[in-house]
């Protein structure tokens, strides 16, 4: 209890808002924004060297759908999945932890970034049978501290996000986040802008993801 306290005090200054979702929310849930091949973008290099160590969890998987359905069993999976993880991970940066500024990997001393955890709930989620091209990695801006990587469950009730700096599922619009890029929708190894202009993503590409 006294990690699980220390962990939330050490997360509270990043995340201003959130709360928890109900039911009116799960019915205007939507997705970040509609996906096309002409948004196309390179994925981070952290992802690209996480896929040559991870080479299962980059996979394409065969006549597997997009989206899950959104059941109350899946729902519960969902808030049990990002509470657990959240209280299994303490939050240390890539260059205090591996001595280079971005490794995106799915940690087993129970350290990691916010990349460690979105990873890890992603691997949980699909070895629960969750969808893979339905659990896609996302790159958002915070309004004051950076980058910052989250994971996104798309469902036919609208998108979710598992998120390392609160308990809560929410939907994207419920987040103080500027949306820049997540994988495709159609290959796990590919990722699109959620810019509405592609070269914004060059002027918050800098700097390590938080």
């Amino acid at each position: 209890m006294a990690r699980t306290i220390e962990r939330r005090a050490a997360l509270s200054a990043l995340w201003r808002g959130g709360g928890h979702v109900i039911i009116a929310t799960l019915l205007m849930a939507a997705p970040i924004q509609a996906q096309s091949a002409d948004t196309r973008v390179p994925p981070p290099p952290g992802f690209v060297s996480f896929c040559v160590r991870f080479p299962d969890q980059c996979e394409t998987p065969s006549g597997e759908p997009s989206d899950v359905s959104l059941t109350d069993e899946r729902w519960q999976a969902l808030r049990q999945v990002n509470t657990q993880v959240n209280e299994s991970i303490w939050p240390e940066d890539d260059e205090t932890h591996y001595g280079r500024p971005e490794y995106w990997t799915i940690p087993t001393d129970g350290y990691g970034d916010c990349d460690d955890y979105a990873l890890t709930k992603r691997k949980e989620l699909i070895d629960r049978g969750f969808p893979e091209l339905a659990l896609r990695m996302a790159v958002v801006n915070m309004p004051t501290s950076g980058r910052h990587a989250v994971l996104v469950v798309a469902t036919n009730k609208g998108d979710f996000v598992l998120d390392n700096l609160t308990d809560d599922v929410v939907n994207p619009q419920r987040t103080p986040y500027t949306w820049i890029e997540e994988q495709s929708a159609d290959n796990p190894r590919e990722w699109v802008s959620l810019q509405p202009d592609p070269h914004d993503r060059e002027r918050v590409a800098a700097g390590s993801i938080k």
